[in-house]
C-alpha cells in the first residue's frame, strides 16, 4: 500500500533539491532520498553532499546509485542535444520502480523552470510522460534568489554549494523542446531495460 504522506525525492547535492525537500517535509511528507552518481566520471563529492544535506534535514533513509556507464551508454548512442530528456527520463522510472518498492505516493524532484537549457515546460511533459507516478516540483516557478533564501534559512546552502556535476556529460547546447516521438524514437537506440536493470543491481542504501 502507497502511503501518500511518502515521497521519494531525487537529491543531487545542489542547492534545489535540497529546498524542495524541506519544503515537503514542512508539509509534513516524509522523504526518502535518492541520488545519482555520475562516478566514474565525477568522484564522490555529490554523493557526500547528499549524505550530509540528508543528515541535516533529518531525512533517515538515502539509496545512492552509481550510473555514470549508463549514462555515457546513452552518450555514445543517442543525439547528445537530447541528452537532459532521455537521461531524466531513465532516472524517473528508476526511481518510480524504487517509490513502489518503499512504499512511496508521489516522487519529488528540485526542477525549476528555465534555470537550465533542458528545464522547460516543453521537456518537462515529455519526461513526465516516462512515469504514471505523480511528480511534485515544489520550486517550479520560484526565483532562484527565493531558493537560494531559502537554502540559507533551512542551512542546507554551505552545504550544496560547489560545482554541478551533472553536467560533466552533458551537451553544450541542450534541446530547449522535445517531442514525445522523437524521445521515444531516441531511446530505441539503446536496451532502456538493461541500463535501468543495472542501476537498480547496484543500488547502495545508506542508513542515517
Amino acid at each position: 500500500m502507497h502511503n501518500m504522506h511518502k515521497v521519494l525525492l531525487l537529491l543531487s547535492g545542489g542547492i534545489d533539491s535540497a529546498v524542495a525537500a524541506r519544503l515537503l517535509m514542512d508539509q509534513g511528507c516524509e522523504i526518502i532520498a535518492l541520488h545519482f552518481s555520475l562516478e566514474p566520471f565525477t568522484d564522490d563529492t555529490a554523493k557526500q553532499k547528499s549524505i550530509a544535506i540528508a543528515r541535516s534535514l533529518g531525512i533517515r533513509r538515502l539509496l545512492s546509485i552509481v550510473c555514470g556507464l549508463q549514462h555515457a551508454r546513452i552518450v555514445e548512442r543517442c543525439t547528445h542535444r537530447y541528452y537532459y530528456v532521455i537521461t531524466r527520463r531513465m532516472m524517473l522510472r528508476i526511481a518510480e520502480q524504487i517509490a513502489r518498492n518503499e512504499g512511496c505516493g508521489f516522487i519529488a524532484t528540485g526542477d525549476n523552470l528555465g534555470q537550465v537549457g533542458s528545464q522547460t515546460l516543453a521537456n518537462m511533459q515529455v519526461i513526465s510522460h516516462a512515469v504514471s507516478m505523480e511528480i511534485l516540483r515544489p520550486l517550479l516557478a520560484n526565483d532562484k534568489l527565493e531558493t537560494i533564501a531559502l537554502a540559507k534559512k533551512y542551512g542546507t546552502y554551505e552545504l550544496s554549494i560547489g560545482p554541478e556535476m551533472c553536467s560533466v556529460l552533458g551537451p553544450k547546447h541542450p534541446a530547449t523542446s522535445s517531442r514525445l516521438e522523437v524521445i521515444e524514437h531516441e531511446e530505441a537506440r539503446i536496451d532502456m531495460r538493461s541500463l535501468i536493470d543495472e542501476q537498480l543491481a547496484a543500488t547502495e542504501i545508506i542508513s542515517l
